[in-house]
């Protein structure tokens, strides 16, 4: 009666059969049946821990050989929100501002005809901070100047409720600024971590970003303005796209697991999503509008604002040594 023989080996754990601990495990039997039990009863145990790596298995039969991969992940604990009875319990919204107080009481006022009860989180670094007052608002201050990024840092890191609202400072609710439109969108397609709408005067402004690995000296990446990949399913005017307005649902674990690069203070938006670029699913939705209060003459500022040259060649050095880039077209 003929024996079928079949080895199975790995490198960075061990197989058990039967109580046996080996890295290569050889099965003998006459019967297949009874091979195929034996080898469904081996079990797989990692010897080197990681949080996330990897094994290979090589499976020998006769003069055949197949090497399939083993998947080695640390589980992890699930994280929770209590979504309560209604929106004010799931989304809260957060700002930035500097040297726009009277603008920023007129974001706030707006919002209150809208969101009466909804949380309000404002980082402020302004030059001779002044406390703002209202139910339900958490004003943040930071040394001054510190920047954009920074203090979209600092207002996100307060949030705790499962999603937050991004808003500018001179932004203005309307009838069109429907947040539990966005919310509707962002929990009927799980997988979503930014819902943007649009803003008044500005749309949508959605852009497309294409990256393309290099070599040691680096990748390429592009941005395409207008551009978006196609419909959110069950919402036709939504679409995916890879960055959004400043108007936007975020989910708050995700947007924090990328986090806005603090050295980036004046000009900066894009380069939120660059970095979110394959880590974060982007879309947005046509059918919900802020509005954009009127500019007012405002020169400091605009002093603070104002990108020089050097500023730029700056955010490009960023940009080549931090991603890796060889190539940047905006």
């Amino acid at each position: 009666m003929k024996y079928v023989e079949v080895s199975l080996s790995v490198s960075r754990g061990v197989l058990t059969i039967e109580g046996e601990e080996q890295t290569e495990i050889i099965v003998q039997s006459t019967s297949l049946a009874d091979l195929n039990d034996r080898l469904r009863r081996i079990t797989y145990t990692s010897t080197v821990y990681r949080i996330t790596t990897g094994d290979l298995a090589t499976f020998r039969f006769e003069h055949h050989k197949a090497v399939f991969p083993i998947v080695i992940q640390q589980p992890s604990v699930p994280v929770l929100y209590d979504s309560g009875n209604d929106i004010n319990s799931k989304v809260t919204i957060a700002t930035k501002t500097f040297l726009r107080y009277p603008e920023l009481q007129t974001l706030i006022s707006s919002t209150r005809n809208y969101y009466k009860d909804m949380k309000i989180i404002i980082a402020d670094d302004n030059l001779e901070p002044q406390k703002v007052n209202g139910s339900n608002i958490e004003q943040y201050f930071m040394p001054p100047a510190q920047g954009w990024f920074a203090g979209r840092n600092l207002a996100i890191s307060q949030v705790t409720t499962k999603y937050f609202l991004w808003v500018d400072d001179d932004y203005q609710f309307t009838d069109e600024t429907k947040i539990e439109r966005l919310l509707e969108v962002m929990e009927s397609t799980p997988e979503l971590d930014v819902v943007g709408g649009s803003v008044e005067g500005h749309g949508q402004f959605i852009f497309s970003l294409v990256y393309k690995e290099g070599d040691d000296e680096g990748g390429c990446l592009s941005r395409q303005h207008g551009v978006n990949f196609h419909s959110v399913p069950g919402f036709s005017s939504c679409y995916f796209t890879s960055g959004v307005v400043n108007f936007f649902l975020g989910r708050t674990d995700s947007v924090r697991s990328v986090g806005f690069d603090p050295w980036l203070k004046r000009v900066a938006h894009s380069e939120f999503f660059m970095d979110g670029l394959g880590r974060l699913l982007v879309a947005s939705c046509s059918d919900v509008n802020i509005g954009h209060q009127p500019r007012r003459a405002n020169a400091k500022y605009s002093s603070f604002r104002a990108q020089t040259k050097n500023d730029e060649k700056d955010k490009l050095a960023l940009h080549f040594f931090k991603n890796h880039l060889k190539c940047v077209a905006f």
